[in-house]
Order: C-alpha cells, then structure tokens, then sequence
C-alpha cells in the first residue's frame, strides 16, 4: 500500500493483505473498470458463474467451508438485485461476505436516469442495507480508506454481510491512505470476554455441574464459526456426558464418536433423543441458536431453570445471564475446571428404517434407503473425509439422517432454506477447501442452480450429485390439493451431466445406487448420480414436518 493511489487499486491491495485469495462475480458494464483490476495478475483469482445468484451461494458455500471472509463482485441494478437473496440467506445464518457494486457515474447520473437504475441512484445500497450489517455507497475520496476498513471490520465482528458501492467514475480517483491502514497486518482482534463475567458464568456452570446427575450437550453452530469445536470435544470428553447435535452443526462433534447420540430437532428427533433431553437434569446449550428449524417448529424442549446456554456473546445459567463473554472463551475455561465424569452408555439414533440390502432386490429405489446407501458409501474406506452439501427441501430433512465420519463436514441453508444453495455452494466450498463434496440435491432445487456445475470442468471440481428425481416440488405434496402446482419438466439429468463435461449414472434400485456412488469416487470429474424415486416419497422428517408447520399456519388465532 501506498500514501496515495487510485481507488480500485488501493481495493486490490487491501483485500490481498486481508488474505483474500478469491473473488466470486460476473462483470457488467457499470462495474467493468473494477472488475478488470480484480483480474489484473495481483494473486486474485476470479470465479464466474453464468448468474448472480450462484454467485452469491458459492461465495457463501466458500466462506462456511474455509471459515474466511467470501468476496463478491457484481455490477450495479440487474446484477446487484439477482444477489440479494443470498446475501440475505448469508446475513440470516451470520456468514461473513462483502459485496462489492459498481454503480454510475455522477456526471452521467445527473443528465437523466441511468440504466438498471430502479427509483434513484441510491436505492439499491437502501436494499442491502436490510440484509446486511452495513452498506455504503463510497463517494468521499477522503473517506474511503478509513470506510472500506470499517466495512470490512464490521463484517468480521458480526460474521454477517457488509456492503460498498463503487460507482464507475470512483475507479480511478486517487485517494489517501492513512499509515495506520499501510501499517496494518491484515487482521482485527477477536471481541474479548470480560474476566470477571467469564469467571462467574464458569464458576455458576461448575456448580450446576457438580450437582447433575444427568447432563447432556446439545452442540449448536456457532461452535464451528468460533472454532471452539475442539474445546467443546474437550469439554465433552472430560464430563463424558451424550451430545447431540442441531441440523446446522452436523460434524462440529464427530458423528462416529462413542459419545455422540444423533441430531435434536425437537419433536422430530429420534423418540430415544426426545426422552433422554426430557430427562436431563442439566442441559448444556453451546452455540445453539433458537429458530424454528432448530426447534422442530415447536417449543424449546428444555426449560431454562435447567439449562446453560450459551451463545451471542452471553452465557444464560439457569435464570442467571452473564453478557460479554465468549463461546470459545467458556468452553475453553469450563474444559480446564475439576469436574465429574460420568460413564453413560450412548447409541446413535437416526429416523431411518434400517434394513439390509437383499441380493437381487428389484425393488424401486426409496429415499430412506438412498440415505442408508449414502450413510454406508460415508462410512466406507472411500466415502471417508467428504463434505456434504444438502439443498433446501426434502433433502434439507433427508440430510439429518446423514451421518458423517470424523474429516468431514455437513453444510446446508439450516434456518434460511433457499433452494438454489447446494450445487454452487458446493463448488465455492470444493474452491475454498480442494475437498471433494457430495451433494444431496431434490430435481426442484437443481434446476434452479444446478446447471451452474457446466463451469465444474474448466476449474478442475469434482462434486458427486446424489438427485433425486421425484417429478417435482415434493416436501409440499403431502399438504397441496392441486399436485399439479407442484410438477416440473422432465430433464434428462443424467444425459445432461455427460453433455456438460462430466459423468451421469440413473439408478432405479438400492442395488445401482450402492455401485453408483463406488464407481462415482473412482471418476475424477463431477457426477450427477440420478435417482429415481417414487413421486410421492420423500424422506422420514419431511412429511411430518411440513405436516405440523401446515396444521400451526391453518390453526385458529385465539
């Protein structure tokens, strides 16, 4: 960096010294001059997409993967509108973005309304501003040093999406950069707990610990984004206590380990799960968030008086609330105090029915008998260390039942549940990580997004794309008088993945489907594995769910 340069190249600079390796965009002509200098050979790699919202979703897909700030880049109006909703899926469960827009230029703006302008030049930075932490449109050669810098701290801070508008003729306009910024090393300090909260919340908690005779851990989300996973297996460990798990937090504690007992999701937990929460005498909540996804669209099964939870920087002991402390900071003080361990007895549960695979078995391919194939092609020498993308909708519920080894991780839109996510997502997290991912994708939710993967081949990815074919929109079957509301055309999956440059394989049977996935960790290209399902199957939670959250929206207000 230097004293004085030119806006787009001081931008450059700045997000190189933040460890910024890759930019997701498409370019457009109001943010062309922009565009060009994040292409420059300055050690930025550029990810196109052929529409914005895939964009969008695999920046998010690189950014939950890697745990790093994801970087978009779009031009202003059509380009900067297509994206909004994943940056509102992306502000809604807390993952770090910044969006970068181009914009017109004053001169231009003035004479008379400016293409892909909606109502005035400024109202698309009034749209982001609901779905991010901050938004600005930089127009103060003298500001926007210190303006980009508390963007990006922002973002950071919050784990949310920040915002900058950069109209076309600010490009090239040189600018002051204050030594503090030449002089920084790329990093913000992580918000610190107070000594004295902490100490309290951990002293209240040992306690209540000491005393339980029943304890169990319910391990939330925002133990992978603070990176206090290991702390929490620690802490596990040493109280020897069972834990489950929420659906955004699959794989933050290892879903082979002796201890870990299945996914919580309220009523629509296992009936094992659901009795053994009820019988705890001492919940410990880390970093779980309270949402309707999380809590089976029911009440909290756990009452407050006995429980811990924690997360958004505060610790809640019983009624006791101890604000400005930590997750990582807890946990890792929690894990080092004396403590009694117990030596319960802990089975997996899953919604699943089990059964073997019968030799010569003819029968049609079901969706519970797809997640026993995935579950046991992840449990093998092959499926080992991949990670797991599922898309909103019926595979958003089929994912709970997946079950992850330790080296993998599961990655899905858990609260906000926009369709479109998984397949780009994938690809933005294959970018960010080079692990190859599985992708559980219902035939609705790939036709949105799911071409994007012809660009898979020029950049060397390699998904599996597990598809389930069912002819349409079908976690809403079960609810929706007209099915015909619910039908989508018939595409050729499988002959389309060989047309775009990879492998496809259809599958009827439970049989095919075991030698799919084998042969499909064998092909160094992606793989659309199309399954062929009944139209009105779909996975053991759906049903009930989308059931229950019907009966809630036709109940009777009182």
């Amino acid at each position: 960096m230097k004293s004085r340069m030119p806006l787009g190249d001081f931008l450059v600079a700045y997000l190189r010294r933040a460890g910024v390796t890759h930019i997701f965009g498409l370019p457009g002509d109001l943010v062309l001059g922009l565009f060009h200098r994040f292409g420059a050979s300055r050690g930025l790699d550029i990810v196109t997409f052929a529409h914005e919202p895939a964009v969008g979703f695999a920046a998010d897909g690189y950014a939950r993967s890697t745990r790093k700030l994801g970087v978009v880049c779009v031009t202003y109006g059509a380009g900067g509108h297509n994206i909004v909703n994943p940056v509102a899926g992306a502000y809604a469960e807390q993952i770090p973005l910044l969006v970068v827009s181009g914009g017109p230029g004053d001169a231009e703006s003035q004479i008379a309304g400016v293409h892909h302008q909606v109502k005035d030049v400024e109202a698309q930075c009034r749209i982001f501003s609901e779905v991010t932490c901050t938004a600005r449109i930089l127009k103060h050669p003298s500001l926007v040093a210190e303006e980009v810098h508390e963007t990006m701290r922002q973002i950071l801070a919050e784990s949310r999406p920040g915002y900058l508008e950069i109209h076309r003729d600010m490009v090239d306009v040189e600018i002051p950069v204050p030594k503090s910024i030449q002089e920084w090393d790329g990093t913000f300090a992580a918000p610190a707990s107070d000594a004295r909260k902490l100490a309290e919340a951990v002293a209240d908690t040992s306690a209540r610990l000491r005393q339980a005779k029943r304890p169990i851990l319910i391990a939330g989300v925002e133990l992978y984004r603070e990176r206090a996973e290991q702390g929490f297996r620690r802490l596990a460990e040493k109280l020897g206590a069972p834990v489950v798990t929420t659906l955004l937090a699959k794989g933050v504690f290892p879903m082979d380990h002796p201890q870990h007992m299945g996914i919580h999701v309220g009523p629509f937990s296992a009936g094992a799960i659901q009795q053994r929460v009820r019988a705890a005498d001492l919940v410990l909540s880390l970093g779980n968030q309270l949402t309707d996804m999380n809590l089976g669209a029911a009440k909290p099964q756990v009452k407050r008086e006995r429980s811990v939870w924690a997360v958004g920087g505060r610790v809640n002991v019983s009624l006791h609330t101890y604000t400005d402390v930590m997750l990582k900071d807890f946990i890792a003080k929690l894990a080092r105090e004396k403590l009694p361990r117990r030596r319960e007895r802990v089975e997996y549960y899953d919604n699943l029915k089990h059964s073997p695979l019968r030799e010569g078995s003819r029968a049609p391919l079901r969706i519970n008998d797809m997640l026993l194939e995935v579950n046991e092609f992840l449990a093998s020498s092959k499926g080992r260390g991949y990670d797991v993308f599922a898309e909103s909708g019926d595979m958003l519920f089929g994912g709970l039942e997946v079950r992850l080894r330790e080296g993998g991780t599961y990655f899905a839109q858990g609260y906000y549940a926009s369709m479109g996510f998984a397949v780009p997502a994938a690809m933005g997290g294959e970018i960010g990580t080079g692990r190859r991912p599985l992708v559980l994708c219902g035939d609705g939710g790939f036709q949105m997004t799911g071409p994007e993967i012809a660009f898979a081949p020029g950049r060397g990815l390699t998904p599996i794309i597990v598809l389930v074919n069912n002819g349409g929109w079908g976690i809403f079957r079960p609810v929706t008088p007209r099915k015909d509301l619910l039908e989508i055309p018939s595409w050729p999956y499988a002959e389309m993945a060989q047309g775009w440059g990879g492998v496809g394989m259809r599958v009827q049977t439970r049989r095919e489907l075991r030698e799919a996935l084998c042969a499909a960790h064998e092909v160094r290209d992606f793989v659309i594995v199309e399954c062929i399902v009944p139209a009105a199957d779909s996975s053991p939670i759906s049903r009930r769910y989308i059931r229950a959250s019907s009966r809630k929206a036709s109940a009777p207000r009182e």
